[in-house]
């Protein structure tokens, strides 16, 4: 079940976005808090899908239930708690915090206040809580899965004692987590600044941007679910933030060039022998500011961006090799300047509609 927003035509066709959950701050009112459970309704039967988003709250954390309808109106539904704490602050500078598995069966999210993973099994009833887990590390900020194996990205090199690192879970059939033993590795330095992990379509590699150094890490992944050694590339541009692959293993990188107005970027890469890494389109501006999150279009030809300074959307097309053309710098309009703009965005899982 995943959530889906209609924003109108982005770009001569609307690649919706399908995402599971948002990494940005949504506060319900203390009323709603107190209706909050560990089980939450999707709130009418006409529904027939959902948008999550965490709260990030400091005290206890919470997940937004939005039950979508057929023709992408959202509704405000209830509020679960996680079982974890947030940080309290108004965003978490990741993409990738909440996600949903690829049958839509099982809902992750991070807990960054109180370094642990919740798992919530979704149903026609709401979301049920199955594990609250311990991340392997501090501050986690981004999850991926791919079948049964979740990575999680820890940005501890932030806080007293902490480091940055990528570690390793099994998720049950039952909806818990074990972690696989020996799987934490490092990023490129103690303090990177990460914004996101993701598995490559076919699972054989994991990536990780690094913002405070503006390095792009890669690792492979064997068949024991272990990753390698981290491989540091330099990004095309400053501040790599979030990507997201192709299915034909392309993938796009936003840059935020640290908040500078008018320099916001996107970058396309493929990954080569393993852990290599090459560019195919370096930093194509859209003229906005602060980019963060990028989404790719059902049909694998259109990359969305969102410009968090900006207040606007940014749409580029995707050549057959991953090139990157920019359609138009402002596809969309969500907000307004200085920083209250679009903090996160998915798509539908038919592509229509853009959250």
């Amino acid at each position: 079940m995943r959530r889906a927003l209609l924003l109108g035509s982005l770009a001569g066709t609307l690649a919706g976005i399908g995402l599971t959950a948002c990494s940005d701050t949504t506060r319900p009112n203390d009323a709603q808090l107190a209706t909050g459970g560990n089980t939450a309704g999707l709130g009418r039967p006409s529904a027939t899908g959902a948008v999550y988003v965490q709260t990030n709250s400091a005290g206890a954390n919470h997940v937004v239930i939005y039950p979508r309808s057929a023709d992408g109106q959202l509704q405000h539904g209830r509020v679960v708690r996680t079982g974890g704490r947030g940080t309290g602050l108004p965003r978490l500078g990741s993409q990738g915090s909440v996600i949903l598995s690829a049958d839509n069966h099982w809902l992750l999210v991070c807990n960054v206040g109180s370094d642990q993973i919740s798992v919530f099994a979704v149903n026609d009833h709401g979301l049920t809580l199955t594990d609250l887990a311990a991340s392997g590390g501090k501050m986690p900020l981004s999850l991926t899965l791919h079948g049964d194996l979740l990575y999680v990205l820890n940005a501890g090199g932030s806080v007293p004692g902490g480091s940055d690192n990528i570690t390793a879970f099994r998720l049950s059939g039952t909806g818990e987590l074990t972690a696989v033993a020996g799987s934490t590795r490092p990023l490129s330095g103690a303090d990177t600044k990460p914004a996101e992990v993701a598995f490559s379509p076919d699972g054989a590699a994991l990536v990780v941007t690094e913002k405070a150094t503006s390095m792009i890490d890669t690792y492979t992944v064997g068949a024991d679910g272990l990753a390698s050694a981290p491989s540091a590339h330099a990004s095309s541009g400053e501040t790599p933030f979030g990507f997201a692959f192709r299915q034909t293993g392309e993938f796009v990188v936003t840059e935020a060039h640290n908040t500078a107005a008018g320099l916001a970027s996107a970058s396309s890469y493929r990954l080569t022998g393993g852990s290599g890494l090459a560019v195919i389109s370096a930093s194509v501006p859209n003229t906005q500011s602060d980019v963060c999150w990028a989404v790719i279009s059902a049909d694998q030809h259109y990359a969305y961006v969102t410009n968090n300074g900006s207040g606007t959307l940014s749409s580029y097309q995707i050549g057959a090799n991953g090139s990157l053309t920019l359609l138009h710098a402002v596809a969309g309009v969500t907000g307004s300047t200085g920083g209250f703009g679009p903090r996160d965005q998915d798509l539908s899982d038919d592509g229509q509609f853009l959250y």
